[in-house]
């Protein structure tokens, strides 16, 4: 099959694809000249699929997120020209986790910042205090399957732990409250964490789901971590409260409303705030785990047992 790597994979599972396929990388070409002949795309978040690159590849039969947001994916074009779409989810989870409580205490403890003074030669150590984890409230949005791994982690930590969902039910309350997650609404979350977390994928109901109101509603000294998307956030909002700090008190975005080589964040301005690339999911273990399912569902598709072999939750459309 004729494929496109429009991100670049774990190297071993790009190996294995070059031995069976026609492979190709972007190389600075443009996406949608380079996805034209190509009947399978592969990629990762930050590259655009939109309705003008999937009109131009004729081929196009199957595209594979290795990963587990398609908000750069338009779903509705690919479903009117017939493409498959599958993403990689579950092996995020652990990893973003993981990162979550990274961010959480780098924020909290002040590290990056105490590292940026000691390399200037100040160490102001009287001034770089923070609180415990252990016996706080930490509120999970969209306590799912990334938000329910951070939530045992908090659980582990001696930490209250609440969560919200889109769609709560008793059922979904309950597997909740084995992992040591309380389960209520939106509004308690944000008003009664001292650090709050997110995980929700971007879409209409979502875009700027923590604004200036609910900012404003937030605890005074609380923490935001953004592991999520960019855009769930209102990142103008968010400047102007932490510069005022009534409320929430500093911020920890892996996630940024714009992203890429050259661009950045006003935020950078602030000192109570800590900033990554987007780099949540990329623990080796996870990518080289992402890769090997990358290459089985190709595989299966190329074979035609793809529909056999697609499990619950990858598949999109």
């Amino acid at each position: 099959m004729k494929i496109l790597l429009a991100s670049p994979i774990d190297p071993a599972a790009h190996e294995r694809l070059q031995r069976h396929h026609d492979v190709r990388g972007l190389n600075g070409t443009d996406l949608r000249a380079a996805s034209a002949d190509r009947e399978v795309v592969v990629l990762r978040s930050g590259v655009l699929l939109s309705e003008d690159v999937l009109c131009g590849a004729d081929a196009l039969r199957l595209v594979v997120r290795a990963g587990s947001g398609v908000d750069n994916i338009d779903l509705d074009c690919a479903r009117r020209r017939g493409v498959r779409v599958v993403r990689v989810p579950g092996m995020s989870a652990p990893p973003v986790a993981e990162f979550t409580f990274a961010l959480l205490l780098s924020l909290a403890r002040n590290v990056t910042l105490a590292d940026r003074l000691v390399r200037t030669g100040h160490w102001p150590k009287p001034d770089l205090g923070g609180p415990l984890l252990r016996g706080k409230v930490l509120g999970i949005v969209g306590a799912g399957n990334i938000g329910g791994e951070v939530g045992e982690l908090a659980a582990a930590w001696d930490m209250e732990v609440l969560g919200c969902v889109a769609h709560p039910s008793d059922a979904v309350a309950d597997n909740l409250a084995r992992r040591g997650i309380r389960l209520c609404g939106f509004d308690e979350v944000v008003t009664s964490a001292d650090f709050v977390t997110l995980h929700v994928p971007l879409d209409e109901s979502t875009q700027h789901m923590i604004d200036a109101a609910v900012l404003e509603r937030m605890r005074p000294g609380s923490l935001l971590v953004n592991v999520a998307r960019g855009g769930v956030v209102d990142e103008k909002a968010l400047y102007e409260a932490l510069v005022d700090s009534s409320t929430v008190a500093g911020a920890a975005l892996d996630v940024h409303e714009t992203e890429g080589e050259g661009t950045v964040p006003a935020l950078a301005e602030l000192p109570n705030v800590v900033l990554t690339p987007h780099i949540g999911a990329m623990a080796l273990d996870s990518q080289r785990l992402i890769g090997e399912r990358v290459v089985d569902l190709v595989h299966a598709f190329a074979r035609g047992s793809f529909d056999e072999e697609v499990r619950d939750g990858e598949h999109v459309v």
